[in-house]
């Protein structure tokens, strides 16, 4: 059987090998020593973003480690208030290379970090190939990137010897309009893998309330697969322990599952209201679903059986102004970040999926800032 080949794949085939054949043997092998106790976080200030480093306690309280510019800049949509990306994954940690990345969207760039325990080494600062990226979603040595701005894009990278190299075919734009308003709503609100690495997973708010579906391969992503959800303004997404996909959707303030079909299009599964105000971020750990509510000042509880099926285990109080969160690596501590002050409240996890305070620290300059990583 022949195979054919496109101009385009020859094109992507040509760079990869130039990366290839370019990476210096001694660059071959990556610290994976990051998978320490540790939470990263960003300011996103637009005078210079920076990532600041917290030792993460036995107890599961945080005390700052350090904190590592990005060279460079934070930025802030239309109309956000304790959001200012108004997005999910602008901070990103590949534990199989041991590399974070970090969302710059003042600067239109990304920037990879090596990461030594609770410390950091800057590797490279690469434009994001759009306008205004909030989102990071990585797979093995394979990067993509959401920029907000624009009508919304995203650009894919390959991951060698830590650091990323744009493949130009790798880009799709997303079509929103660029002009509806208020911006923070109306433009995209994540990326991220399906677990198997097989598809990229894309929430458009209230641009267009639907979730795209992209296969990737070699050529890139596809052109997507869309699931139209009126109403719903899709912010930020999830995986359960199955491999259902988990939705935080802002416009009725409720969580939502779904499967995904093998032609990419969704079935639901199930859903429940939070009863709070602005539900727009999630985390899963292990087989429970919290999901931060801005609007409230608090953090929702559900577990999520094999079926997708929902049960609530309860509302935490937060600070003020509850943005992005994520679980400790050994599902031990969850870590809210709350957007008003910018501080990161820390919990402990109880059997029964309620939530024990365990402390609070302010992010430096980090009021309204988003992405946070949890070793």
């Amino acid at each position: 059987m022949k195979r054919v080949f496109t101009a385009a794949a020859l094109a992507v085939g040509a760079t990869l090998a130039a990366v290839v054949l370019t990476v210096p043997a001694s660059a071959a092998t990556l610290s994976t020593s990051g998978q320490g106790r540790a939470v990263f976080v960003q300011s996103n200030d637009s005078a210079g973003n920076t990532v600041v480093a917290y030792h993460r306690r036995a107890d599961g309280s945080l005390v700052q480690a350090g904190s590592y510019a990005t060279g460079g800049k934070g930025g802030i949509l239309d109309g956000a208030v304790v959001d200012a990306t108004a997005s999910q994954g602008s901070l990103a940690y590949d534990r199989r290379s041991g590399l974070l990345y970090a969302a710059n969207a003042g600067s239109d760039s990304i920037t990879t970090f090596s990461v030594r325990g609770d410390q950091l080494v800057r590797r490279q600062v690469v434009g994001s190939g759009g306008d205004f990226p909030v989102s990071i979603a990585v797979h093995d040595n394979l990067v993509y990137v959401l920029n907000a701005r624009d009508g919304g894009s995203i650009q894919g990278y390959l991951q060698v010897a830590g650091r990323l190299v744009p493949i130009g075919p790798w880009h799709r734009g997303l079509g929103l309009d660029p002009f509806q308003t208020p911006e923070f709503t109306s433009t995209p609100g994540q990326i991220a893998f399906t677990p198997d690495g097989s598809r990229l997973v894309v929430t458009t708010k209230n641009g267009a309330n639907s979730i795209d579906i992209f296969r990737v391969g070699l050529l890139g992503p596809s052109w997507p697969t869309v699931t139209t959800l009126p109403g719903a303004v899709p912010f930020a997404v999830s995986f359960d322990a199955a491999g259902h996909l988990a939705v935080a959707e802002a416009g009725p303030n409720a969580v939502a599952t779904f499967r995904i079909n093998a032609n990419d299009t969704l079935t639901a599964l199930d859903s429940a209201a939070t009863g709070q105000a602005a539900t727009c971020w999630i985390a899963t750990v292990g087989g429970r679903l919290y999901l931060s509510n801005a609007g409230s000042d608090s953090v929702s509880g559900y577990t999520v059986d094999s079926q997708g099926a929902l049960a609530t285990t309860g509302t935490t109080s937060t600070d003020a102004g509850t943005v992005d969160l994520t679980a400790s690596s050994d599902g031990v501590n969850l870590y809210v970040r709350t957007g008003q002050a910018g501080n990161i409240n820390a919990y402990r996890i109880n059997t029964n999926g309620s939530l024990t305070r365990v402390g609070s620290v302010t992010v430096p300059h980090g009021a309204a800032g988003e992405g946070i990583v949890a070793l």
